[in-house]
C-alpha cells in the first residue's frame, strides 16, 4: 500500500533495537542468568514477575500476561500507535523512517523537519520572553500557573511586535518562506517594498501554548490574549504539519505522566488542561478551536475506554456538547464509555479545580451523565413528553441519531433506553426504525448479516469458506509445537529440506498450510530472534497465537536441538494424510480388491516411516502429549 513503511525498514529496525536498553530506560531490569527481570510496569505488584530476554528481544509479565517487542512495548508503554512507535525507535538509533512511494503522512525527511526545527525555535523563544516580560508573568501569577507547569507545557510569550519573530528567524527569503509555511507569520496582501516587509507575526502579545505530537515535536501553537481583545484565542493555521481535527491538546503531556490510563476528559481550553494537570487531574485533553471529531475519538478509544466531555454550564457549553455526542455516537459501542459533566454556571475546569481541589472536582465525575442519559435528557427539552404528539415528536428527533450508532448490543441498550421515555416497546421502536422485528427476549428475528442474506460468507470470514475440519488427531499438537519451535527459534527454518517443505504444502489442513507459509518465510527472508519475526506477523490474525507461544517457557532447548525436534515433527506431519486415508478404511470396512491394495501400500509406508525413526506417527515430536487413534 503507498504509504506505508517498508517491511524492509521494520526488519532493520527490530534487528538494530536493544529491547533491554529500551525498556531499562524506563522500568529498572535487574539481570537474571540469561534475562532480565522487575516489578511488571503494566500492574501493581511488589515481587518482579515481568521478564525480559535480550536473545529474543521479547518480554513477558506471568502476572499480568503482558507481552511483546520493542515496539509493541513502546506502545503499550508510551501508548503510542505502531507509526509513532517506529518514529520513536528510529529516532533512538538515528534513523530517518522511510515511506514507500505515494506516502501522504509528513516523516522526517525531506521538507517537513526543517518545519519542526523552526516551530521549536520559536516554541523556544517564546519559552524564553515570558519570565522577562512583567506583564505576562504577572497574568500567569494570576491564572495560578506555577513554574514547573509552565515548563511542562513549555508556556511562553510573544511580545507586542509586528516583527520580533521575523527579525530572529527570517533573515533569509527561505528562512521567512519556512515560518510562513508553519504558520508564524502573515503574508501581507500588499506591500511598498520601500518601507514594509512581505511578512508580519501572527502571534502578537498572547500567551503561547505549544501543541505537540505524541514524540513531543511542535507541531503549532495557540496563543492567548493577556488583555482585552479579539480573538481571545488564535491558534496556528492548517499546515503540512498541524490539522486541528486530529490533533489534542495536552495528549504529549498526558502520555509522559506514566500512569495507567483508564480515563481522558476532554476540555475547551488550553489553560483549562494546564490548570487540570497541575492539580493532578493529569489526564486532560483539549480540542483546538474546533468540535471534538471523529478522529480525536478514535485516537482517545486507542488509548482508553472511557472519555468524560466536561463543558461550562453556560448555553455555549451546552452548544458544545451537543455537537460532540453527535459525533461521538458512531464512535459508541460495547465496551466503551461516554459521559458528559456540566460544571456550575459561571465556572471553567480551570477556575473550578483551582477552587476546589483535585479530590473535590473529581468527585464530580460520578456524577457525569452517560451518553444515553444525557441524550435522554437533551431530546425532552425539545418535547414534551407527557402527551403521545410529544412522544412521537422525540421519536422523530431520536431516529437519525440513534442510527448513527454501530448495530450491537450498546445500541439495543439505548433504544431500550429511549422506548423507556416514550412508553413504546423497543420492539415496536426497531421494526418501525429498522424493520428489525425481536422475539420477547429481544432476540433479532430479521434484519441479520447483509452478506449472509446475499448469499456470501458470513461477516469476519473474509470470503474464505471454513477450514474443513480434523478428526482431532496429533497433526494440530504437531503443528502447535513447530510453531513453537520456530517462534523461539526462528533460524532453524533454514535448516528444513525442499523435500520436508514440499511435503509440508501437500498438506491440505489449515494449521500445515500456515506452518508452510511461515518456514517459507524464513527461508526466504531468515529472522534474527523471536521479536523481529513476531513484528512481520503483526498485521496477521495468527499474531496473536505466535505471541502467546513465545510467552510459553521452553526448556532444555538450543538451536540444534530444536532443529532436530521440528525436522521430526516435520516428518510425523507428512504422514498426517496416510494416517487420515488409513482412518477411512479402517471405518469403512467392506472393501473392494483395490482399497485392500491401497490399505496394503498404506501400511508399508508407515513401516518404513517407522523404520527410519518415526515410532510414533502419532505423537508429538517431543513425546509429550502423545495421542493415539
Amino acid at each position: 500500500m503507498a504509504g506505508r513503511i517498508p517491511q524492509s525498514f521494520i526488519d532493520e529496525l527490530t534487528a538494530r533495537a536493544d529491547i533491554i536498553e529500551l525498556i531499562g530506560s524506563r522500568v529498572e531490569l535487574k539481570k537474571a542468568g540469561r534475562e532480565y527481570r522487575a516489578c511488571c510496569p503494566f500492574h501493581n505488584e511488589k515481587t518482579p514477575s515481568f521478564w525480559v530476554s535480550p536473545q529474543k528481544q521479547f518480554y513477558h509479565c506471568f502476572g499480568c500476561g503482558a507481552h511483546g517487542t520493542a515496539l509493541g512495548f513502546l506502545m503499550e508503554y508510551d501508548k503510542l500507535s505502531f507509526p509513532e512507535a517506529i518514529e520513536e525507535l528510529a529516532g533512538r538509533l538515528g534513523l530517518d523512517v522511510p515511506r514507500e512511494a505515494g506516502s501522504s503522512q509528513p516523516d522526517n525527511t525531506g521538507s517537513t523537519q526543517p518545519l519542526y526545527d523552526t516551530n521549536l525555535k520559536a516554541a523556544k523563544y517564546f519559552a524564553s520572553v515570558l519570565p522577562g516580560d512583567a506583564r505576562a508573568k504577572e497574568y500567569a501569577r494570576k491564572r495560578g500557573l506555577t513554574r514547573e507547569t509552565i515548563e511542562k507545557f513549555m508556556i511562553g510569550f510573544a511580545p507586542n511586535s509586528w516583527n520580533e519573530l521575523l527579525k530572529r528567524f527570517g533573515s533569509t527569503e527561505a528562512d521567512k518562506k519556512l515560518l510562513f509555511d508553519c504558520g508564524l507569520v502573515i503574508e501581507r496582501e500588499r506591500t511598498d517594498s520601500r518601507t514594509l516587509d512581505r511578512y508580519y507575526d501572527r502571534f502578537r502579545d498572547r500567551l503561547m501554548f505549544p501543541i505537540r505530537d505524541s514524540r513531543g515535536r511542535v507541531l503549532a501553537f495557540g496563543g492567548r490574549i493577556i488583555d482585552q481583545g479579539e480573538p481571545k484565542y488564535l491558534n496556528s493555521p492548517e499546515t503540512l504539519l498541524f490539522h486541528k481535527g486530529r490533533e489534542l491538546y495536552g495528549m504529549y503531556e498526558v502520555r509522559q505522566s506514566r500512569v495507567a490510563l483508564k480515563r481522558l476528559m476532554v476540555v475547551e481550553g488550553y489553560m483549562d488542561v494546564a490548570r487540570l494537570h497541575q492539580a493532578g487531574v493529569n489526564y486532560a485533553v483539549a480540542t483546538l478551536g474546533t468540535a471534538t471529531t471523529p478522529e480525536h475519538l478514535r485516537r482517545i478509544f486507542k488509548l482508553v475506554n472511557e472519555v468524560v466531555f466536561c463543558f461550562d454550564g453556560d448555553k455555549a457549553g451546552r452548544a458544545a456538547a451537543w455537537r460532540a455526542l453527535n459525533n461521538a455516537l458512531p464512535e459508541a459501542r460495547d465496551g466503551r464509555q461516554i459521559r458528559f459533566l456540566f460544571l456550575p454556571e459561571g465556572h471553567d475546569p480551570d477556575s473550578l479545580v483551582g477552587e476546589e481541589g483535585r479530590e473535590r472536582f473529581e468527585k464530580r465525575l460520578d456524577g457525569a451523565l452517560p451518553l444515553s442519559e444525557y441524550l435522554v435528557a437533551a431530546l425532552a427539552e425539545q418535547a414534551d413528553l407527557a402527551h403521545a404528539d410529544g412522544r412521537a415528536q422525540f421519536a422523530e428527533l431520536a431516529r437519525p441519531l440513534v442510527t448513527k450508532v454501530a448495530p450491537g448490543v450498546y445500541r439495543d441498550l439505548l433504544i431500550d433506553r429511549l422506548s423507556e421515555s416514550i412508553k413504546l416497546s423497543s420492539a415496536r421502536l426497531n421494526q418501525i426504525w429498522f424493520n428489525e422485528v425481536t422475539d420477547n427476549r429481544g432476540n433479532h428475528l430479521s434484519g441479520g448479516d447483509p452478506a449472509s442474506e446475499a448469499g456470501l460468507p458470513a461477516s469476519g470470514q473474509g470470503g474464505r469458506s471454513a477450514p474443513r475440519p480434523r478428526d482431532g488427531g496429533g497433526g494440530k499438537g504437531l503443528v502447535t509445537r513447530a510453531v513453537k519451535l520456530l517462534v523461539h527459534f526462528p533460524t532453524i527454518a533454514t535448516r528444513i529440506s525442499g523435500a520436508q517443505l514440499t511435503q509440508l504444502e501437500l498438506n491440505d489442513d489449515a494449521g500445515s498450510r500456515f506452518l508452510f507459509e511461515l518456514v517459507d518465510q524464513l527461508q526466504q527472508e531468515p529472522a534474527a530472534h523471536t521479536g523481529q519475526l513476531l513484528e512481520r506477523w503483526r498485521d496477521r490474525p495468527e499474531v496473536a497465537r505466535m505471541r502467546a507461544l513465545a510467552a510459553e517457557e521452553i526448556l532444555g532447548h538450543d538451536e540444534t536441538s530444536a532443529a532436530l525436534e521440528l525436522t521430526a515433527a516435520l516428518e510425523k506431519l507428512a504422514l498426517e494424510p496416510t494416517l487420515r486415508r488409513l482412518d477411512e478404511l479402517i471405518a469403512k470396512g467392506d472393501l473392494s480388491d483395490d482399497e485392500r491394495a491401497e490399505l496394503k501400500e498404506l501400511n508399508v509406508t508407515i513401516h518404513r516411516a517407522r523404520s527410519r525413526g518415526t515410532q510414533n506417527p502419532l505423537g508429538n515430536a517431543s513425546g509429550e502429549g502423545q495421542q493415539g487413534r
